[in-house]
């Protein structure tokens, strides 16, 4: 048998190890792709608390 007398015994082993490197690098491509392009935040504008919310107010959010 030689060669091939472990490679059931070790198939397991071979796979976690094949998996835990692809998330590996996975990671470091999510890491660098972020590094590169951080995503802009964008700041949400309330609405006046004090000031009633009108259908001007809900049908044109682009008015200040």
């Amino acid at each position: 048998m030689g060669i091939h007398y472990d490679y059931k015994s070790t198939r397991g082993e071979k796979a976690l190890k094949k998996e835990a490197k692809k998330k590996a690098r996975l990671e470091q491509r999510r890491a660098k792709k972020t590094k590169d392009n951080p995503l802009p935040k964008k700041e949400e504008k309330m609405h006046d608390i004090d000031k009633p919310i009108t259908l001007e107010d809900l049908t044109n959010p682009d008015k200040s």
